[in-house]
């Protein structure tokens, strides 16, 4: 590749960046990116999942140190899921007893989750979040097709192991919320023997029960810059009301491509950036 492209593309890059970092977030600009990018991973989000990393580079590179904006983030899930929710409850496909099951696990996992995010060297948390979110994506491709077992009575259950499983979840989910829709998903289809679009709608639920918690820790050591968090979740509502209306219309298959392009992507995304 000439030497040439990749010197304008740093300078693109860089003349980016720097207008990210000194441009007044109130500046009608400023405004539409955030509600952009909002509306992209509310979109992203609703159908599949680990778009928020796209709010972390935006936040960070506005000058944001990575644990207030995590905490930033956080508003705009809240609302993001809280439209999708009863979205998807008012037709039909939240299952909200099991949905509380898998909630539950996951918001006690997410205090101990967002405690240590709010506590760690923000250094610590980049190379785990690098670290996780790869093998995530493993996961779900090498199980791209799980077998949904046969209804009996003791589906619904929630057994000692299921209630490890999602602490376990909610304490990634605490740490960061990128990519914990997917775990949600895959744990909801495994354990609970649901479909996507059913394990979707229950991912909506728990996370909006766990964000509240999380949300509060980062509130509690001052970690949420909140202008730009409120203006963001305008887009977030907009982009999880339409995305929740598409996921409902389209269906399972349509599901089962949209989590698979978000795993390969930031797969890819993962592995390019290395080198």
């Amino acid at each position: 590749m000439p030497n040439g492209f990749i010197r304008q593309n740093d300078t693109m890059f860089s003349s980016l960046g720097d207008y990210l970092l000194n441009t007044n977030p109130f500046s009608p600009t400023m405004i539409t990116i955030l509600i952009s990018v909002g509306f992209i991973v509310g979109f992203v989000n609703t159908l599949a999942g680990m778009a928020t990393a796209l709010s972390y580079a935006l936040f960070m590179a506005m000058g944001m140190p990575i644990n207030v904006a995590n905490g930033t983030t956080r508003v705009g899930v809240l609302t993001q899921f809280a439209v999708s929710s009863f979205i998807f409850k008012k037709e039909g496909y939240l299952d909200t007893k099991i949905g509380t099951k898998v909630g539950i696990p996951v918001a006690i996992g997410a205090l101990i989750g967002a405690q240590l995010v709010a506590v760690l060297n923000p250094k610590i948390i980049e190379v785990v979040m690098g670290i996780l979110l790869p093998v995530m994506a493993v996961s779900m491709i090498t199980n791209s097709k799980p077998s949904v077992r046969k209804v009996n009575e003791d589906k619904d259950k929630l057994t000692p192991f299921k209630f490890i499983v999602f602490i376990i979840v909610g304490i990634y989910g605490g740490f960061t919320h990128a990519g914990v829709g997917i775990l949600i998903i895959f744990g909801s289809v495994y354990l609970y023997g649901l479909d996507m679009l059913k394990a979707n709608a229950i991912k909506q639920f728990a996370v909006l029960l766990y964000t509240p918690l999380a949300l509060a820790v980062f509130i509690w050591h001052g970690q949420v810059n909140w202008p730009v968090a409120l203006i963001y979740a305008i887009g977030n509502v907009a982009g999880a009301l339409i995305a929740s209306k598409v996921a409902i219309k389209w269906g399972v298959k349509f599901i089962n491509w949209c989590v698979a392009i978000a795993v390969l992507s930031v797969s890819f995304w993962l592995i390019y950036k290395q080198f």
